[in-house]
């Protein structure tokens, strides 16, 4: 049951991209590209339709444009830099020599990677390129980079490879990126690949630390990979008062970059 998921879930991804590199496509060319039934193919572009992902056309499906979507890394690389920068730092706080940590992918997990240089004894698990380029030379730090396939324009692995490897590891902590994190909806990520990863990332993790600058706080995004309950701590440069009381009721630590902790 989970491998037919996993494949229904693999293929929709790949419709999504078939849409949006043709801008529209009919039923019966993405059911040669992906080698389906057309009810198959007119299921997947119905629910697709409804997630609000595509539009369905009579006897196909044309790319829907979105005023929210996700950039590609080299675009987000100085976006907020100066939060993120001050997360980091407020991160790094939380790591020991000799911890065994996860660093999800994200500029915001990237700038924590640039701080752990000097680290000993510390293993470090990955799934992002930049990251693991940057601590490749560290002397004290042991590198593990989860496989799988590489997501173009983003510098990291997803998919069934990761997972499977993620499974047989533990870490004493995740630092988590986001692209969005809502009350109701807890932290999303617009990919269903990359949600994926990231819960396989949460399950092995003994505590989990979300970064995730102000800009994306009350905004939701098509997948959520964790719910509030999963995130122990949370770490942002800017918080309204009631927020931070809305997480604290629900056991989150908050903590809030550059200022001083009550």
């Amino acid at each position: 049951m989970a491998s037919t998921a996993l494949f229904t879930e693999e293929r929709r991804v790949r419709i999504l991209e078939l849409i949006r590199e043709h801008k529209k496509m009919t039923v019966a060319e993405l059911c040669r590209r992906l080698e389906v039934s057309p009810a198959t193919m007119r299921g997947d572009l119905r629910d697709l339709d409804r997630e609000g992902l595509l539009v369905r056309t009579h006897g196909g499906a044309m790319e829907r444009w979105r005023a929210s979507f996700e950039q590609v890394s080299s675009k987000r690389s100085n976006k907020n830099l100066q939060a993120k920068q001050a997360i980091a730092a407020e991160a790094d706080r939380l790591v020991d020599d000799g911890d065994t940590i996860l660093l999800d992918t994200g500029t915001t997990t990237l700038e924590l990677a640039r701080r752990l240089l000097a680290r000993r004894a510390l293993t470090v698990v990955t799934n992002d390129l930049e990251i693991a380029r940057t601590l490749e030379e560290a002397p004290g730090i042991q590198l593990v980079l989860l496989g799988g396939m590489i997501r173009k324009g983003f510098h990291c692995t997803v998919g069934p490879a990761g997972l499977r490897m993620a499974d047989d590891l533990r870490v004493d902590k995740a630092f988590m990126a986001t692209n969005s994190l809502s009350l109701e909806a807890g932290a999303a990520t617009p990919d269903l690949q990359h949600a994926e990863t990231k819960k396989a990332m949460i399950a092995i993790a003994r505590r989990v630390v979300l970064l995730c600058d102000s800009s994306k706080i009350g905004k939701q995004s098509f997948v959520r990979f964790a719910d509030l309950g999963q995130i122990d701590t949370f770490i942002t440069e800017r918080l309204g008062d009631e927020d931070r009381l809305a997480l604290e009721e629900r056991g989150i630590e908050v903590v809030l970059a550059g200022k001083a902790q009550s």
